[in-house]
């Protein structure tokens, strides 16, 4: 099951288990439980600290626990953990054994001052690139916390689970038999949702914060390369980012970023963020600004959270997000059939009918990637012709499982208050009304700049993108703005991280000027 490299590299891997571990399965004569047993048995070739027992008593068949022999375990995979997922089975041996997480102090003090038992259920799919964050994180809070157990279930293998919690969407955990949460979650994130009083601390700790001479607000690309040239100028940085790395965490094939031939989102983000943290930048992550105003010596930005941010210039990187179809049932629908990550659910949907909204690159390729995994997918584009590359539409129609309507209006999603089970569309030809029964719709029509909270504030297009100049500049002095929450044409992560350190230059530039005192006001004070 495993290759030679991938034993190697493991190998190296479990030198640096501490104590001794036990994975312990739970099996039938089945042959999932045939592949899992023999994952296992291969892993514990790799390490004489790891041992395989076939005493498990779980319910879930095929699964098994990782824990350090002689403690009991918190720690359970429901399935086999390969693909996306192999990383977190490796890391809860690693973490399970006493080796120490890379987490801030800080985080770690906080997971274990978490009270009641707490039990966490985290569905997934193997092709999930946001699911091994969380699978990880709630991992790291069971091996912390001797309250909190954690088990990750592979929605594909466990279909009757999936049908009991009408799970819809992954990641998704449930915590004591209710909905916790759903899709991309950092520990830090899951210890802060936990924490009831968290946005009152939060805000007493940024409100003592000193001001800064640059202010960053957006951690995405065009945000991390505008902190990194702003600290390089040895100025005062600071990031507020609602999320860092923005929706390059969605994203999960990357070949045009030049000079990588092909990466993941999640591993740039990463990558963005140990280059930000190598200097001294100070980033204010789960933070999310709504209101920006001019003061007497510079700015003022207005937390959700109630805190004040002050800065002397400010850069605007807030990106974009997926632009909804904003009609009946989406909202009510949404992760109950309503998707927006096709990589992400698709599993979920194996064998059903679902339907693509978008006849672009994106809602292309996500017809054609769910074509292999569900029975029919209705791709439904509001133009009288879609709008993908040749090559795209040519793989589209040699698929006999894709019906592709053009000229549709999507009207209404429909359900019986649970879940999905169809969509109404208009002709825009004939201005006739049907219905496509199916049951998921995965919406793929582009992106909204992240900006309605600068209304009035700044000067924004008719789309909602703020204006600005060629060195990025806004309608307020001293505010710039970069990537995909502008007018600059074209969103590309490579552009937005071009744009970014742009537009860090231009703002030192404008401190610069703006501390120069004119000789004819100095004389006169």
């Amino acid at each position: 099951m495993l290759d030679n490299n991938i034993k190697t590299q493991l190998q190296a891997y479990f030198e640096k288990i501490v104590s001794p571990i036990v994975l312990t399965a739970t099996v039938d004569t089945s042959e999932n439980s045939a592949q899992m047993l023999e994952l296992l048995n291969e892993v514990a070739e790799l390490s004489d600290k790891i041992t395989v027992s076939t005493n498990g008593q779980s319910t879930n068949i095929p699964s098994f626990t990782v824990s350090k022999v002689g403690e009991v375990s918190r720690i359970a995979f429901s399935g086999l953990p390969m693909g996306h997922e192999m990383t977190s089975f490796i890391l809860a041996i690693l973490q399970s054994s006493g080796y120490p997480p890379k987490v801030e102090q800080d985080i770690i003090e906080r997971i274990r001052g978490i009270e009641g038992k707490l039990h966490f259920q985290t569905f997934i799919s193997l092709s999930c690139h946001n699911c091994p964050d969380v699978v990880q994180a709630l991992n790291l809070m069971a091996v912390l916390n001797p309250n909190i157990e954690h088990e990750m279930i592979d929605g594909a293998l466990f279909q009757g689970l999936v049908d009991q919690h009408e799970i819809m969407a992954v990641p998704t955990v449930i915590m004591n038999g209710a909905v916790f949460g759903q899709g991309r979650m950092t520990v830090e994130e899951i210890v802060t949702k936990l924490d009831t009083n968290s946005p009152q601390k939060d805000a007493a700790k940024l409100n003592a914060k000193d001001g800064f001479d640059m202010l960053i607000i957006g951690g995405g690309p065009a945000g991390a390369a505008a902190s990194i040239y702003a600290a390089r100028k040895g100025i005062r940085t600071g990031i507020v980012a609602e999320r860092f790395g923005g929706q390059v965490m969605d994203t999960m094939g990357i070949e045009n970023f030049i000079s990588v031939q092909e990466t993941q989102g999640p591993k740039l983000v990463q990558a963005l963020e140990q280059h930000v943290k190598s200097y001294e930048v100070d980033i204010m992550n789960l933070q999310r600004a709504n209101g920006l105003r001019k003061t007497d010596d510079g700015f003022e930005v207005d937390l959700v959270n109630g805190a004040i941010l002050k800065s002397k210039s400010i850069i605007l990187s807030t990106g974009a997000r997926w632009r909804e179809m904003n009609v009946p049932g989406e909202q009510e629908y949404r992760n109950k059939g309503v998707a927006y990550c096709p990589h992400c659910d698709g599993p979920l949907f194996k064998g059903k009918r679902v339907a693509v909204i978008g006849g672009g690159n994106s809602g292309v390729e996500a017809a054609i990637d769910l074509a292999g995994i569900v029975s029919h997918v209705t791709l439904i584009e509001f133009d009288s012709k879609l709008r993908a590359d040749a090559v795209l539409q040519t793989k589209l129609n040699s698929l006999s499982n894709i019906t592709v309507i053009k000229s549709a209006l999507t009207k209404e999603v429909l359900g019986d208050g649970a879940k999905v089970h169809g969509l109404r569309y208009q002709d825009r030809e004939n201005n006739t009304e049907h219905t496509v029964e199916l049951e998921g719709i995965f919406v793929q029509i582009g992106l909204l700049p992240n900006t309605d909270w600068l209304k009035g504030t700044v000067e924004l297009s008719k789309y909602g993108e703020i204006m600005v100049d060629h060195k990025g500049a806004t309608s307020m002095p001293g505010v710039f703005a970069a990537g995909d929450c502008t007018t600059v044409p074209y969103k590309q992560i490579i552009i937005a991280m071009g744009d970014g350190a742009k537009v860090s230059l231009a703002a030192f530039d404008y401190l610069i000027r703006s501390s120069v005192v004119e000789p004819e006001k100095a004389l006169a004070a």
